[in-house]
């Protein structure tokens, strides 16, 4: 029993990481568009350098790494 209330702990976790970096995701691309519209470069490779860090950690908890 101990094992069961385990793995439904572990994936409302999971559920509730994956809602955190839906948001972060959202945020990082309206932070890259504003970036494109300013032209800071700068900015936009912290941006895209973050939502690859994300779209891994995505990957990860979906199973496909």
């Amino acid at each position: 029993m101990k094992q069961v209330v385990h793995i439904i702990r572990k994936a409302d976790v999971e559920k509730e990481y994956v809602k955190l970096l839906t948001l972060e995701l959202d945020y990082e691309l309206a932070t890259l568009f504003e970036a494109v519209q300013e032209e800071d470069s700068k900015q936009k490779m912290k941006s895209k350098h973050r939502l690859m860090e994300i779209h891994r950690e995505l990957e990860i908890l979906n199973g496909f790494a």
